[in-house]
Formats: C-alpha cells, structure tokens, sequence
C-alpha cells in the first residue's frame, strides 16, 4: 500500500519474519521494509541490545556505518549494516542481538540473510 503526500510517494512499512536453525540454534529474523531502506533484527531471544545504521556514500565505495546505541566494541551490526548497505545500495538499519561466537557461525547467520535477500527481495 502507498500513500501521497504534497505528490510524493510514501511506501508502507512491511514486516517479513523468518527462522532458520543453524548450528542447532534456532535464530529469528525481523526486516521491516523502509522507504529506501529496511530495519534488520537478527537474535534469539527478544533484546534489542545494539544497533547500527549505514548508507552509501557517493565519496567512498564502502558505505557509511556507525553505531546508534548498543556496545562500541562489538561490531557485528556495523559490518552487518555496511556489508548489506554495499550489496543493495540502501539505507540499513541492522541490531544483530547475537552473543560473540566464532566467524563461522556469524558467516552461517550472513549467509542465510542474503539467501532470504534472493528468495524474497520484495522485503527488502
């Protein structure tokens, strides 16, 4: 649904859930689909315990990041948000509510975002 204002044209928001077990954790994903851009909720219980924000830059190739609330040096959601801001050229909100485990597993985590990006880009 959009919605007018002064001739401009306003998308509404929409949210897309999703689950995914991986390394025998059961992770939640909430996007919530912006007007040029998406929120992005990665945890596995309800905390929001972080969050970053970023958007590319016409003077840099690597986007812009910083973090909005949330611990300096934890920097899962700052990678996250500029690593999804450079593959859809968007603005992106990212709080990635996930304890600090290995690379991989945080790889596990990307990996299934971007697959989600593939199967249903009309969420993001």
């Amino acid at each position: 649904m959009n919605d007018t204002h002064n001739g401009d044209v306003f998308e509404a928001i929409t949210v897309h859930n999703f689950s995914e077990r991986i390394l025998e954790q059961v992770i939640h994903f909430h996007v919530m689909k912006l007007s040029g851009g998406f929120f992005l909720w990665v945890g596995s219980s309800p905390v929001l315990s972080n969050l970053a924000v970023s958007m590319s830059s016409r003077y840099d190739s690597m986007p812009l990041s910083t973090l909005v609330m949330g611990d300096p040096s934890n920097t899962a959601s700052n990678s996250l948000a500029q690593r999804l801001a450079k593959k859809t050229k968007k603005q992106i909100y990212v709080s990635y509510s996930l304890p600090m485990t290995d690379s991989n597993f945080s790889l596990l985590v990307e990996n299934r975002i971007k697959k989600e990006l593939e199967l249903h880009p009309e969420h993001f």
